[in-house]
């Protein structure tokens, strides 16, 4: 199966076919270019619907960018299981994961060499996004870059790694749609399955930090951005 940043040619295939108006493979829906009402789930908590649309072939390309550099891979977690979403990072620290455990590192694993600097696009995004959903004055340290193809899931968890417990994540959706899901504060909790799609960003911080997530089983398609991928930027505020 190919996917996103199967090659570089390719990628760059998909966005010049993109900005053609021609993607080749696929089509944008109908509904793109109409305005989508945002989503509060719960305090602290919001999808921002199509907050990112405007952005998205200028993020690709930074992401295309930042996987030359540090390129996508498939980490461990500490019981041995290696995670379906391939994964880099961008910015001051990357959170890793390997047999020793989940930790953010100022370093690539990889390469030793300090992780790319994070875009001033990402940046001016995840202000303005965490503005949106009421919290000011945030300046994430990290963005991991989440890379799904057909059947790659995230299992539901919480995001425990950051000393600082009350700024948001910010989770940008770009590409094919996915099927987020949104639980309590314990894993056995009710679970809501919400429809993410390209543009959306979901905002969490304060009282709902720590909320369980994931996200569901990703279903093959194409998206004239990604191909047959869907890229995620989340955002944290570590330190």
């Amino acid at each position: 199966m190919g996917s996103f940043m199967g090659t570089q040619g390719a990628f760059q295939e998909n966005l010049c076919a993109y900005e053609n108006g021609n993607s080749g493979t696929a089509m944008t829906s109908l509904f793109d270019s109409l305005p989508r009402a945002n989503e509060p789930l719960e305090e602290g908590a919001v999808i921002l619907r199509g907050f990112a649309t405007a952005e998205a072939p200028a993020l690709v390309e930074e992401v295309a960018r930042i996987t030359q550099a540090a390129p996508f891979r498939h980490l461990v977690t500490p019981g041995g299981y290696t995670m379906s979403v391939a994964m880099t990072n961008c910015g001051r620290v990357g959170w890793v994961s390997d047999r020793t455990g989940y930790r953010y590192s100022p370093v690539d694993p990889a390469t030793g060499a300090s992780w790319p600097a994070m875009p001033e696009k990402f940046l001016d995004l995840a202000v303005g996004a965490a503005a949106g959903a009421g919290f000011t004055n945030y300046n994430p340290d990290a963005c991991l870059v989440n890379r799904y193809v057909g059947g790659a899931k995230l299992s539901l968890h919480q995001d425990r790694d950051e000393k600082d417990a009350w700024a948001p994540i910010v989770s940008v959706s770009i590409g094919l749609p996915a099927v987020f899901l949104w639980g309590g504060r314990r894993r056995s909790d009710p679970v809501r399955r919400l429809i993410v799609e390209s543009g959306d960003i979901v905002v969490w911080g304060g009282p709902a930090r720590f909320v369980y997530h994931g996200v569901a089983p990703l279903k093959d398609g194409q998206h004239p951005l990604t191909g047959e991928a869907r890229i995620n930027l989340t955002f944290r505020k570590v330190f």
